[in-house]
C-alpha cells in the first residue's frame, strides 16, 4: 500500500518524531516567571479560601503548581492558555462581587463570563471549528480558522469550569465543589481533554487534516451537552451526594477523562487511517465494514435514552449517517490531505498509550476512593465492571502492538470498536445499569 501521498500544507515540515515547533529546550526565565505566577496563585487560594479546603485538598493544590509548570514547559501554548483563563476567571469573579445574582444583571457575565454562558460559547465554537476543519480540506485558510476556533472553545470551556467552581461556593458553603461531579460537567471535561490532546498532536505533527475527524466526536458531545442542558436544566449546580464529598474526586475524575478523551481521539485517528487507506483504492466492498461501524457509532447516542427515541436523536442519527457517507464518498480527496499511514498509526498508538496510563491510574484511585467511601476496593458494580472491560480492551490492544506488532487496518478497526465500548462505559452504564455510580442518570 503506497503511503507517499502528502499534502502541500505540511509536506517538508514533518518528521516521524514530530514537528520541531514543540521541541523542548532548557527552562528559561519565562518558565521561572510562570512557576512564580502559579505559586502566587496557589498562595492566594490557600490564604483566601483555606476554610473551604481540607488538608489533602491543600496538598493537591500545592502539587498542581510544579505539574502545571512542567506542562507549560513541555508545551508552551499551554502557558498562554492557562494565563488567559486565569485572567478571564479573575475578571468574572471581580464582576460577581460575591453576589451570584449579578449573573443576570451584568452584561459581561450574562453573555460571556458566567459559567453557563462560557460553556455555551465553548459548544458553538467547537461546532464551528468542526465545519472549518472540513472546509480546510480544500482551503488551508479555513483549517487555520478551525485551529483558532478550537483554542477559543478550550479557553471558553476552561474558564466556564473555573467560574462554575466559584459559583458553587457563592451559592452556599456546602454547595461549592470541583465541577466534575455530574454528567453535564464531565461532558465539558471530556471535550476539553480531547481537544487539548488533539491540538498538541496537531502542532507536533504539523497537520490540520485530522481536525475534522477528531472534532466530530467533540461536536457530538456538544450536541448531547446542549440537549441535556436545555431539556433537563442540567446546567444548574447541585449539592454533592455524600459519597462524592471527597478529595479523591479531584484526582480520579480528571485522570479518568484524560483516558476517555485520548481513547476517543485514537478512534477518530483510526477512522482517518481507514479513510486514507481506502481512498487509495476503488473497492466499495472493502468500505462496507467501515460504513457499518460508522453507523453504529452514529446510532450509539440514540440508545442512551430511558424514554425511547425522540425527534432530536433521530435527526442527530440521520445527519451523522449522512456525514459518514459523505466522508466515504469524498475519501480520495480527503486521503490526499491526510498524513501518511505511518504517521496516523503512530498518533493512534501514542494516544492509546497515554490514555491507558491515565485510565490505569484513575482505576487505582477509584479503588482507593471506593475503600474510603464504601469500605471495599472492588464490588463488581456495573461501572467498575465496564471500567475493567475498557481497561482490558486497551491492555490487549497495547499487548498486541508491542509484542505482536499490531499495525494498520486491524489496529484502526480495533480503536474504533474501542470507542463503542468506551461510550457504553461512559454513558450506557449510567442509563441502563443502576449501581453505586449512578450519579449521571437522564
Amino acid at each position: 500500500m503506497s503511503t507517499s501521498t502528502r499534502s502541500p500544507v505540511w509536506q517538508g515540515s514533518f518528521s516521524q518524531t514530530g514537528d520541531s515547533r514543540v521541541s523542548r529546550g532548557r527552562p528559561d526565565w519565562t518558565d521561572a516567571v510562570f512557576f512564580l505566577l502559579l505559586a502566587l496563585g496557589a498562595g492566594f487560594a490557600l490564604t483566601r479560601y483555606s476554610q473551604a479546603m481540607d488538608y489533602y485538598e491543600k496538598l493537591i493544590l500545592c502539587g498542581t503548581v510544579p505539574v502545571l509548570a512542567w506542562l507549560g514547559w513541555l508545551w508552551r501554548p499551554l502557558r498562554r492558555l492557562m494565563l488567559a483563563c486565569a485572567l478571564a476567571t479573575g475578571l468574572a469573579l471581580l464582576l460577581y462581587q460575591n453576589d451570584l445574582g449579578r449573573a443576570d444583571e451584568v452584561f459581561w457575565l450574562k453573555y460571556l463570563f458566567s459559567s453557563q454562558s462560557a460553556i455555551l460559547w465553548m459548544s458553538m465554537l467547537f461546532i464551528l471549528a468542526t465545519a472549518c476543519y472540513w472546509i480546510g480540506i480544500v482551503s488551508p485558510t479555513a483549517a487555520w480558522l478551525g485551529t483558532a476556533l478550537t483554542w477559543g472553545a478550550v479557553f471558553a470551556g476552561v474558564t466556564g469550569l473555573l467560574v462554575r467552581w466559584r459559583e458553587g461556593h457563592l451559592m452556599g458553603p456546602d454547595l461549592g465543589h470541583i465541577p466534575v461531579s455530574n454528567l453535564y460537567e464531565v461532558f465539558v471535561l471530556f471535550a476539553l481533554m480531547t481537544a487539548l490532546f488533539y491540538l498538541y498532536y496537531e502542532r507536533k505533527y504539523a497537520t490540520r487534516a485530522l481536525g475534522g475527524f477528531v472534532l466530530l466526536v467533540i461536536s457530538s458531545a456538544m450536541v448531547f451537552l446542549l440537549w441535556y442542558a436545555f431539556t433537563r436544566d442540567a446546567g444548574q449546580i447541585q449539592p454533592l451526594v455524600p459519597a462524592l464529598k471527597s478529595w479523591w474526586m479531584k484526582l480520579h475524575v480528571p485522570a479518568n477523562f484524560i483516558g476517555y478523551g485520548t481513547f476517543s481521539l485514537a478512534a477518530m485517528v483510526g477512522f482517518a487511517y481507514l479513510v486514507k487507506q481506502h481512498g487509495e483504492t476503488a473497492s466499495w466492498r472493502k468500505l462496507v465494514p467501515l460504513f457499518v461501524l460508522g453507523v453504529l457509532l452514529c446510532a450509539e447516542p440514540m440508545v442512551f435514552r430511558s424514554e425511547g427515541l425522540s425527534a432530536t436523536w433521530m435527526i442527530y442519527g440521520g445527519v451523522s449517517v449522512v456525514i459518514v457517507s459523505a466522508i466515504l464518498l469524498a475519501r480520495r480527496r480527503i486521503a490526499q490531505a491526510l498524513p501518511p499511514l505511518e504517521v496516523l498509526d503512530d498518533i493512534m498508538y501514542r494516544a492509546i498509550a497515554v490514555g491507558f496510563a491515565f485510565f490505569t491510574v484513575a482505576t487505582v484511585l477509584g479503588a482507593l476512593w471506593a475503600a474510603d467511601a464504601w469500605g471495599a476496593y472492588w464490588q463488581w458494580d456495573p461501572k467498575e465492571t465496564w471500567a475493567l472491560i475498557v481497561w482490558l480492551n486497551y491492555a490487549a490492544w497495547l499487548h498486541m502492538r508491542l509484542l505482536k506488532g499490531l499495525r494498520g487496518t486491524m489496529a484502526a478497526y480495533w480503536a474504533l470498536i474501542g470507542l463503542l465500548i468506551t461510550g457504553f462505559a461512559f454513558l450506557g452504564v449510567n442509563m441502563f445499569l443502576s449501581g453505586l455510580h449512578s450519579y449521571g442518570e437522564l
